[in-house]
């Protein structure tokens, strides 16, 4: 039986979390209860709905919940155009999070699409 240790999205939504803990680690102080803690449930956010979507008995449940991990995907997203915009976090390494975001989002809408053709859901 397969999990969602399995899926590939998942484990890169992992590695996307530890990347966004450590942008963030060098934000500057007045940002830890602002846009530091929306960054980081952000991106926790994403794989943990993968998880709990696949751990649910059905595929709209499931796709229900990858649909979740998206929208945590470009909730995060915004949170750092708005950090290049205000000039926090170094530009670079923002550039790199949201390479690897995009390439998260392109997974879970073709994942999403995949458990949709195959299961009818709609």
């Amino acid at each position: 039986m397969r999990t969602h240790k399995d899926l590939d999205v998942w484990e890169q939504g992992i590695k996307l979390a530890k990347e966004v803990y450590l942008l963030t680690r060098h934000y500057p102080k007045e940002e830890a209860y602002g846009l530091v803690t929306q960054m980081r449930r952000a991106a926790v956010s994403i794989p943990s709905n993968i998880a709990e979507g696949a751990a649910r008995q059905g595929n709209k449940e499931f796709v229900h919940f990858l649909y979740t991990a998206l929208g945590s995907a470009s909730e995060l997203d915004t949170q750092l155009e708005i950090s290049k915009e205000i000039d926090v976090g170094n530009s670079q390494e923002i550039g790199r999070v949201q390479e690897s975001l995009a390439q998260i989002s392109k997974m879970l809408q073709g994942l999403i699409r995949s458990v949709k053709q195959r299961s009818g859901v709609t």
